[in-house]
């Protein structure tokens, strides 16, 4: 099969999933076509089955603001044609959705069709799709999609909550690799991170106020007020400054390290014994799955999806929003004894292997199957 995928290409979740889909679909024998304006960063290498399309968005005085969706759609119809795709999967309603559409209605203008599957991930549907002037599109987008997928069921409801649609939705869950090779000699090690009798907690994100950074931090400084521990923070984003302030007022110092965009997540991920996430939100809370599938437990909020992910008392526990000091004592129950951290890391892991690529991958496949075969 010969696939389009649309998506953004940064680190965001939905990105990487989309990156990573692809990826995979590649080694199960399709031919897969990124079209977007970068290259995705998870995307490191093309082949004869990966091919990455750039958009290039013109300027042109007339336009205030430079459409994306007019070049996306256009671009889309170029590859179509040149490639032979059989079929699109675009990630986020708008723009992508919207701009698959209009593509559609210029290939049908010469005798082709292609077929579009749009996959939610949260963000098109909590917080853009809500705005007036974008949730007509976002509903339109979602009824004309061949197909429809949610990352969760906590998003498949709001989804129906929010917008008049009539569109079947169905769940395929965000998926990660389980492979069990070491880590590359190169990577960093735990000595770089912590001290020895030290515990490592990690939180990482786009640093976005939906992500409480400042939870994070002051979850952290209940937990070393009685557990020596360091706090090791990934990303970057517009709460960085409020989270560097946070900790020079609590005086934590060198024990939060903010390693901005890592490029050894998953080394740092081996390496920790606890993730905090306490999100206003996540529709689904993909770096949580990619802590557990490196056997970290997860202390998280019980917003949106991170139920449907993190299995309270098993895998981590979960709290209200805002519950710091709850979280300060799920954390503390988890890191005070080895053998009891022990029993989380691996019962984490267990958890993470219900979303394992050869679960979750296939699914798509057989959508993408059935899809076509109602042409």
């Amino acid at each position: 099969m010969t696939i389009g995928i649309i998506c953004y290409p940064t680190y965001g979740g939905s990105g990487v999933v989309a990156t990573e889909l692809g990826k995979c679909l590649a080694l199960r024998g399709h031919r897969v076509h990124f079209i977007t304006h970068a290259q995705p960063v998870r995307l490191s290498l093309l082949t004869d089955r990966v091919h990455f399309h750039e958009v290039v968005v013109q300027d042109y005085p007339l336009f205030d603001y430079p459409s994306y969706e007019l070049a996306l759609s256009s671009k889309v119809v170029e590859v179509v044609e040149r490639e032979g795709l059989e079929l699109l999967h675009v990630h986020y309603a708008i723009p992508h959705a919207y701009a698959a559409y209009m593509a559609q209605k210029m290939l049908e203008e010469k005798g082709l069709y292609i077929p579009f599957v749009t996959t939610l991930h949260g963000t098109d549907i909590t917080a853009v799709g809500r705005q007036p002037s974008y949730n007509p599109a976002v509903a339109f987008s979602i009824d004309q999609s061949d197909a429809v997928t949610a990352v969760s069921e906590s998003l498949r409801t709001e989804t129906y909550a929010h917008f008049d649609v009539c569109k079947d939705i169905r769940v395929i869950y965000n998926f990660v690799g389980l492979d069990d090779t070491a880590v590359n000699p190169s990577c960093c090690k735990r000595r770089a991170l912590a001290d020895e009798q030290q515990r490592i907690i990690t939180h990482m994100s786009n640093f976005r106020p939906v992500k409480r950074i400042r939870d994070v931090i002051d979850v952290f400084y209940g937990i070393q007020r009685e557990i020596s521990a360091v706090l090791l923070l990934m990303g970057e984003g517009p709460e960085r400054i409020s989270a560097e302030e946070r900790v020079g007022e609590l005086g934590l110092g060198e024990r939060v390290k903010f390693l901005g965009n890592c490029l050894e997540v998953d080394a740092v991920l081996r390496h920790s014994d606890l993730f905090l996430l306490p999100s206003e939100k996540e529709s689904f809370g993909l770096a949580a799955l990619e802590a557990m599938a490196l056997k970290t437990p997860v202390v998280s909020s019980d917003a949106g999806g991170l139920g449907e992910v993190n299995q309270h008392g098993f895998s981590g526990f979960l709290s209200p929003v805002g519950a710091v000091e709850r979280m300060v004592q799920h954390g503390i129950s988890i890191l005070r004894d080895d053998v009891i951290l022990e029993r989380f890391k691996n019962q984490a892991r267990q958890v993470a292997g219900r979303f394992g690529r050869d679960a979750i991958v296939p699914q798509y496949e057989a959508l993408y199957a059935e899809v076509l075969r109602d042409l």
